[in-house]
């Protein structure tokens, strides 16, 4: 699935914000693949936490590869030692454990996330161990789309910001100010960031 947004956006964004409407226009439209399978983007998102991408990939693959749909039955089916043996840490599989038994036995109920607001998943889901605000909120963009999410703790998002807007550095005032500033399209905001803050050329 592709993450859903057009024109309407675009338009709202460079009308809002004349620095990132010229780098909107040099890069073009950025498409961004989403996975609607809410505890498979989880175990990737949870995988992914500070190690490169190409690792996370090939990790998430190994598990996929095994299990075929990634499930939380399936998940308590192996041991954590098993988990592991997919190349991350015992730690995160500790948390993908955690995550799925959290799940199986009705704690957490994920098809009912859907009609929460994103604060209230974000309240939800950091109940679990090894789950942080990041987390979630890359879990509401890549699993959710959900369209209004600014990370103030993703390192490329401050990158970004920084350079685009030329700052040092940002304190949570400057966060809070561009999260209103692009809303209620943040999320697309966010795309452009990243790429700005992965492909410096671009200035």
């Amino acid at each position: 699935m592709i993450f859903e947004y057009g024109k309407k956006e675009i338009d709202f964004l460079s009308k809002k914000d004349k620095k990132l409407k010229e780098q909107i226009e040099k890069i073009g439209f950025i498409k961004r693949n989403i996975n609607d399978n809410i505890f498979a983007s989880l175990v990737n998102i949870i995988i992914g936490q500070q190690i490169s991408s190409k690792a996370q990939k090939s990790i998430y693959q190994k598990i996929q590869n095994n299990l075929g749909e990634i499930t939380p039955e399936k998940i308590n089916n192996l041991e954590k030692e098993e988990l592991q043996s997919f190349g991350m840490s015992f730690r995160k599989a500790e948390y993908i454990k955690n995550a799925a038994i959290n799940i199986e036995n009705g704690n957490i109920n994920l098809s009912a996330l859907k009609d929460l607001t994103d604060e209230q998943i974000i309240d939800e889901l950091t109940k679990l161990k090894g789950i942080g605000k990041w987390s979630v909120q890359m879990l509401l963009i890549f699993s959710f789309g959900r369209k209004d999410i600014l990370s103030f703790d993703d390192y490329g998002i401050q990158k970004g910001l920084k350079l685009l807007y030329h700052h040092k550095t940002l304190d949570k005032q400057k966060l809070i100010r561009y999260k209103k500033r692009y809303s209620p399209y943040a999320t697309i905001a966010s795309f452009y960031l990243w790429e700005i803050a992965s492909n410096e050329g671009v200035f």
